[in-house]
């Protein structure tokens, strides 16, 4: 089957990618669904900083390379051996697959499928294979999902069955920035009423962190952005206080609010000062925990001392410590209820072809959240 799909050929690329152009639409070859895999025709998918972060190269994946993690769409085709799902349902894609066997699946850290880490690692599905082709030359996946193309061949252990009534648009970020911020609340960072919160970092994730500690009565929740008008947003979106990153006096004036630090300081602005920020801001006694997925080669210089004096905890937080099979259905169910109101992420939507300008206003800071729509 012939598709149309963004393809990155090579990374990193230099900025403005309206000028340089990293994906190139392109008419690709796609094979058809192997045993317990799917096809699936995309709806819409959202554009993420992880995706950003493979083109600037941040985030280095074999190329080339159909990117795109955040999407939802409609089967079309069952491979066989596939259980539980039918032609025609509607399906949200996480970008983790899950074995549910390997140790962590086995203990119900999901996120942290070592199958599915391997596959994504090396551009594959959870089975190996590639589906994907340009004449003799195989194109690889982007979490097992390969979202900016009109259809994708999935794992079935990638998908979770949602209810056809929910707009695509909003549907589709219940796949990276929902899951990965609210699960690192109510996941990560288990946050209990009263307490107090800290979001560094107001992208699609870090906001819906912030929607996050107000469904789970958090009493303080402080944004904290470069951007003003995501700091207001952040505002109409929960946070009691707000703060510019530029702001030198921050730390000080964030303790002096929170009487001595907030008990949890996430970062989901993905680089090291951001989280240098978080730590500095986190009380004693306090969980420190990042999602941003910073440059590998970032360093933050923190005391071994501090950690033990002040017995700090520090916690990685990989798609919010999620079950996307559990998290995913009780999240929509507090969207359903109006506690996760998802349609005040959306920027701003667009055709395929007009992706490259996007990427550019997602590197610049915006938008919050810009979804292709097919």
């Amino acid at each position: 089957m012939k598709i149309k799909a963004a393809v990155l050929r090579q990374a990193p690329v230099e900025r403005p990618y309206a000028d340089t152009r990293p994906l190139a639409i392109e008419s690709i070859e796609l094979e058809p669904p192997g045993p317990q895999e799917l096809l699936v025709k995309i709806e819409a998918a959202g554009l993420c900083h992880s995706d950003l972060s493979i083109i600037n190269g941040d985030r280095p994946r074999p190329t080339p390379m159909v990117i795109g993690h955040e999407a939802v769409g409609t089967i079309e085709k069952l491979g066989d051996g596939v259980e539980g799902l039918a032609i025609g349902d509607r399906v949200v894609m996480a970008f983790l697959p899950t074995c549910g066997t390997c140790p962590p699946c086995s203990t119900g850290r999901t996120a942290l499928c070592e199958p599915g880490a391997v596959a994504n690692t090396e551009g594959t599905l959870l089975s190996g294979k590639r589906r994907l082709k340009s004449g003799d030359q195989f194109i690889n996946h982007h979490s097992g999902v390969s979202a900016f193309a009109e259809r994708a061949i999935v794992s079935e252990y990638s998908v979770v069955k949602i209810e056809p009534d929910i707009p695509p648009v909003e549907a589709a970020l219940f796949g990276c920035a929902v899951l990965t911020g609210v699960g690192a609340v109510v996941n990560t960072c288990r946050v209990s009423p009263g307490e107090s919160v800290a979001v560094i970092g107001l992208g699609g994730v870090g906001l819906s962190s912030v929607l996050g500690a107000r469904v789970a009565g958090a009493a303080r929740i402080v944004a904290i952005d470069l951007s003003d008008d995501k700091l207001e947003l952040a505002r109409q979106l929960g946070a009691s206080h707000a703060f510019n990153a530029r702001d030198d006096d921050i730390v000080e004036k964030v303790r002096r609010l929170t009487s001595g630090g907030v008990e949890h300081a996430i970062e989901m602005a993905g680089n090291a000062a951001a989280f240098q920020l978080a730590f500095d801001i986190t009380r004693r006694g306090g969980v420190t925990a990042s999602g941003g997925l910073a440059n590998q080669g970032a360093r933050v210089d923190l005391s071994p001392l501090r950690l033990v004096a002040e017995e700090r905890t520090i916690k990685g937080s990989y798609m919010g410590g999620c079950s996307p099979r559990r998290d995913i259905p009780r999240f929509i169910k507090l969207y359903r209820s109006g506690l996760l109101p998802v349609a005040k992420l959306l920027s701003s939507t667009g055709p395929l072809e007009e992706i490259n300008e996007a990427f550019d206003l997602l590197d610049q800071g915006k938008v919050v959240r810009h979804v292709i729509t097919f």
